[in-house]
């Protein structure tokens, strides 16, 4: 027995995004790098409608007005990957992370590189923040996405915490 796959397709400023739901949970949010992984026997139908609540989370996130989500996802990975997800979900809006520091705050440091593998199999993007994790010697290493993507996801959040700071400096100066 297949099971329906319920997608979005949005507009973003990195590119059309593939937004992927099981009817009650996000299961993807994917890029270009990602469409050949989710081939499958399963029946596709694309519904917007059940999808707006994540579609409009991820245009006020574009728009620089969302710094969290609070959508229902479903992960499938081992216990680790898991748990590296786990681990992505708690790194603060704007705020990088080396792939070491990661290991070390799961309390596997030596775990490195499967730290690495777990954020690329990382299947839901943007919302479970892997591109806020970058190399040791603060080079933008690895993201499914591609570096250029990124590079303008932490763009668009360093922009946003300095309007953020602006506006509360301007907020004391007043008072």
């Amino acid at each position: 027995m297949s099971e329906t796959i319920y997608y979005s397709v949005l507009k973003s400023p990195i590119g059309d995004l593939v937004l992927i739901s099981n009817g009650e949970a996000l299961t993807g949010l994917l890029m270009n790098a990602h469409k050949d992984e989710i081939a499958g026997s399963q029946e596709w139908k694309r519904d917007d409608r059940l999808l707006s609540p994540v579609r409009d989370q991820l245009e006020e996130y574009f728009a620089g007005e969302r710094t969290e989500f609070d959508v229902p996802l479903e992960v499938k990975g081992t216990e680790f990957q898991k748990r590296a997800w786990a681990e992505l979900r708690r790194l603060p809006y704007g705020e990088t992370i080396s792939y070491s520091e990661q290991a070390r705050r799961m309390g596997k440091p030596a775990a490195v590189r499967a730290v690495g593998s777990a954020n690329g199999r990382n299947m839901i993007s943007i919302i479970i923040p892997c591109h806020r994790v970058i190399g040791a010697d603060g080079s933008l290493a690895g993201f499914g996405g591609g570096i250029e993507r990124k590079r303008a996801l932490l763009e668009l959040e360093a922009q946003v915490l300095k309007r953020v700071a602006r506006l509360e400096k301007a907020r004391l100066c007043a008072v």
